[in-house]
């Protein structure tokens, strides 16, 4: 009796399922459409509001200020509801169990964080793009005295691109290590939003030095310029932190058992 060789699908075919697969869990699940919400009001409220105070104190010195200045405010607000959306997605199914019949149905671990990277992250860095722009142009509209030229435009959905890339992989890494969406959420919470803000307000200098270090001072400067660092400084610590969580949380899902 002659044995015959079953050839499992390739990689790419794979990857695409799981893909879908990723794609289709996310979007049916009713907290993406909250944190996408969440998103919107923020970049366009708070982005617009602040815009505006910008336009009113640029006239009274007699200078103008850029619409998008709406996008970049409001994205380091609406930010952490686009990477809240992001840990649901790789932690949810770890707390329902569901992650077992997961990894049955992709056995391929690789594949499957492949996929699991790509698609969250993808999601919610177009959806603050696109928030920004809407932002940007809405403070236009509201206030025809802002400036707004495609240069500025195209810097501007760079460097938000950039931090949503990067925060949406730092979350995955996370998320991935922790296994814990309260977990995941306060270490990424803590590295984007309070050390980097809290540290330097205690007026010690290794505090301010440490802040200095974080991914959240990174994207601060990228949207903002604050604090004074250099490109290359704000890429390394944006690639780095990105690369060690990714690094983390991989190994994570390549190495530990689904439990």
């Amino acid at each position: 009796m002659t044995a015959v060789a079953v050839q499992g699908p390739g990689t790419v075919p794979l990857l695409t399922r799981a893909a879908s697969a990723e794609w289709l869990r996310l979007r049916s699940v009713r907290s993406t459409w909250w944190c996408l919400l969440a998103a919107a009001a923020a970049v366009l409220g708070i982005g617009v509001g602040t815009a505006l105070d910008e336009a009113d104190m640029a006239e009274a010195s007699g200078s103008t200020a850029s619409a998008v200045l709406a996008g970049e405010y409001g994205l380091m607000i609406g930010q952490f509801a686009l990477l809240v959306l992001v840990l649901l997605a790789v932690t949810q199914e770890y707390a329902s169990g569901s992650i077992g019949p997961t990894l049955q149905w992709t056995p391929r671990r690789g594949v499957l964080l492949t996929a699991r990277v790509t698609v969250p992250v993808l999601v919610a860095t177009v959806a603050g793009v696109l928030l920004a722009v809407a932002a940007d142009v809405v403070a236009v509209v509201v206030e025809p005295s802002l400036t707004f030229s495609g240069g500025d435009l195209a810097d501007s959905v760079g460097g938000i691109a950039a931090v949503l890339l990067a925060g949406g992989a730092l979350a995955v890494g996370t998320g991935l290590l922790l296994r814990s969406t309260a977990g995941a959420l306060a270490a990424v919470f803590l590295l984007q939003l309070v050390l980097p803000a809290l540290l330097p307000a205690f007026g010690v200098r290794w505090m301010a030095d440490l802040g200095e270090l974080l991914p959240g001072s990174a994207a601060i400067w990228t949207l903002l310029g604050e604090p004074e660092m250099s490109a290359g400084q704000a890429t390394t610590l944006l690639v780095g932190w990105s690369a060690a969580a990714l690094a983390a949380g991989g190994w994570s899902l390549l190495r530990r058992d689904a439990g």
